[in-house]
């Protein structure tokens, strides 16, 4: 039985959203799915999509880390205008065929500033004579809300219009209501999958990364502080100022920044661009020193390699210092703020979290697969 899938992914920052949604659509293809992914963003050049049918939505992000102002990619703010060509493209995608299935990642748990698209998506599909599934698509950790009531909307907006809620977690490290204070009220609805990512990456050519510091930032967008920082730790290191130091700087750094940052590299220092291979690397590396995003750290865990989190946590953002204690709290990393960060303060994490053992526990992972599992099962049971 084949099955039609419509799944909307909006990253406004880091990638990590793109890369889970893309990923469940090629688990689902594999098992006879026909799969659309309506893309609200620029999908990242590293991003292999398969097979999948792409549809670009007019494209939006946030210019800074306080998601308080959405601008399209040549740095336009969004109007109302702009408000209806995105609806208008969204529901003409949705309409092109009949889908099955529905797939929202993180709304409504997340992108309330999408809700003018999204609710009437949702409506849309509810309307129809025979309404898909609907399922929604969660990280581990959601970014705790300082109102209250728009936690509770969440729920809310789950119980009325979703049939699924995965969570691409380890429950053994991190559960829904760890981050979401209404969880037991849609508990019924939610599945754990393990973490998303994890696949078949290429291997690092022999040597390189051997017993190194790799200090990464995912797409780079706010990771000043840290590759600053990380530029003048390594000589006041007692524990690694003898083994080479990678610096990976992801791609949303211009490359005039990039410039600079190579330029300013002293011996022992290699900076470059961020790499395919980069979980490789961490298999051979002695530590790693990043940020706390979800694939980030879902490629450490598998690594089992000691780590440093420097977790992202301007304005109003929670959820990578909660992962990154998460984490923390099983031995698994040395936390420093990012606040407080110093080059002589990053060199003292890195000698702390040198006295770590690797650990043995291996992390619950396949959760593009398993979500692929479930869904499929879901359909069937309805299409029975």
């Amino acid at each position: 039985m084949s099955f039609n899938v419509f799944i909307h992914v909006q990253h406004l920052l880091g990638t990590g959203h793109a890369v889970r949604a893309a990923s469940i659509g090629k688990a689902l293809m594999e098992r006879g799915a026909r799969v659309t992914l309506a893309t609200g963003n620029m999908l990242p050049p590293t991003l292999d999509t398969g097979d999948l049918k792409i549809v670009q939505l007019p494209a939006v992000r946030s210019p800074d880390a306080v998601f308080n102002r959405l601008v399209t990619l040549d740095n336009e703010d969004i109007d109302d205008a702009w408000k209806k060509s995105r609806l208008e493209s969204t529901l003409e995608a949705y309409q092109a065929e009949p889908f099955d299935l529905l797939l929202t990642e993180t709304y409504p748990f997340g992108r309330r500033q999408f809700e003018f698209e999204l609710s009437e998506l949702l409506k849309l599909a509810k309307a129809r004579s025979q309404p898909p599934l609907i399922a929604t698509s969660i990280r581990d950790i959601l970014v705790r809300k300082q109102e209250l009531w728009k936690e509770e909307w969440m729920a809310d907006q789950a119980l009325t219009h979703y049939d699924r809620v995965l969570v691409h977690s380890d429950p053994d490290f991190v559960q829904l209501g760890d981050s979401f204070p209404f969880a037991d009220r849609v508990e019924h609805l939610v599945r754990y999958t393990g973490y998303v990512g994890g696949g078949e990456r290429p291997e690092p050519p022999e040597g390189v990364g051997e017993d190194e510091v790799i200090i990464s930032c995912g797409g780079g967008a706010v990771a000043e502080n840290l590759l600053s920082a990380a530029l003048e730790a390594r000589p006041l290191s007692r524990r690694a100022d003898d083994v080479t130091w990678r610096i990976l700087v992801g791609h949303d750094v211009s490359e005039q920044a990039f410039q600079i940052l190579r330029k300013s590299a002293t011996e022992g220092l290699i900076v470059e661009r961020a790499r395919k291979d980069f979980p490789g690397l961490l298999k051979r590396a002695r530590l790693s020193v990043s940020q706390a995003g979800y694939n980030t750290v879902l490629d450490i865990l598998i690594a089992s390699v000691p780590a440093v989190f420097v977790p992202f946590a301007q304005v109003k953002e929670t959820e990578q210092a909660q992962r990154a204690d998460a984490l923390a709290a099983h031995g698994r990393a040395v936390v420093t703020p990012e606040k407080d960060l110093t080059p002589e303060r990053l060199a003292a994490a890195i000698d702390d979290a040198l006295a770590l053992p690797r650990s043995g526990h291996k992390v619950m992972l396949g959760g593009a697969e398993k979500s692929a599992d479930i869904l499929m099962n879901d359909l069937k049971e309805r299409a029975a």
